[in-house]
């Protein structure tokens, strides 16, 4: 019993911590990455979706809504979902499309609805005894053969806090690990940036099937 306190415990204090963190610093964080290209990223997603368009997109971790506005402007019908009140605020604002303010650690999303799911530096986030649980809430929310892209900074398999931030940095066999016991079948990764050395590629992207 005292294990599950614990780690309810800890729990809340990365997702308070980490959310304020976000809420103190959407504005700023919304004029720093609103031009940061991601159309690599996007198209992953987009490109492996196999249904007849409009897509049904949930952008996981949406922050202040840069993705949603790209998706949105594609034609597709993209809901984003933010844990950061203030970050879901500008999302709201700036792209027009619905907005689910939910905490990552209980989610509470609609069986077989989206097509695809652009999880874009936010599962990051989510430290390693919960991300199991978070990844069979987005594997039921995917429509059948469903596509989930991913994005995330690199490491080795380390948990650290970074400034009021908490941060899960997989290689990439962890990273397959999570998400083939999750039920995902691989379709493909690669690393960003692209063109440069593997050493000055921080960021590992795959895109996996339901």
């Amino acid at each position: 019993m005292s294990t599950f306190k614990n780690l309810i415990s800890e729990s809340a204090l990365i997702s308070q911590t980490t959310i304020a963190h976000y809420d103190q610093h959407a504005v700023t964080y919304y004029e720093g990455t609103k031009d940061h290209d991601v159309s690599q990223n996007i198209d992953a997603l987009l490109s492996t979706i196999k249904t007849e368009p409009p897509f049904h997109i949930l952008d996981f971790g949406c922050g202040p809504g840069r993705d949603l506005q790209t998706f949105a402007k594609l034609g597709h019908v993209a809901v984003g979902l933010e844990g950061s009140k203030e970050a879901a605020q500008i999302a709201k604002t700036k792209s027009g499309c619905e907005i689910l303010v939910q905490n990552f650690f209980n989610l509470s999303l609609p069986d077989n609805t989206f097509d695809g799911i652009f999880a874009n530096a936010s599962l990051f986030h989510i430290p390693n005894k919960l991300l199991p649980k978070v990844l069979s809430n987005l594997w039921a929310c995917l429509k059948p053969n469903g596509i989930l892209f991913s994005s995330n900074p690199r490491g080795n398999n380390e948990e650290v806090w970074y400034g009021d931030r908490f941060g899960s940095y997989h290689d990439l066999e962890s990273w397959r690990s999570f998400m083939t016991d999750a039920k995902f079948t691989e379709i493909e990764h690669y690393y960003r940036p692209s063109g440069l050395p593997i050493e000055q590629q921080p960021w590992l992207a795959s895109v996996w099937k339901k």
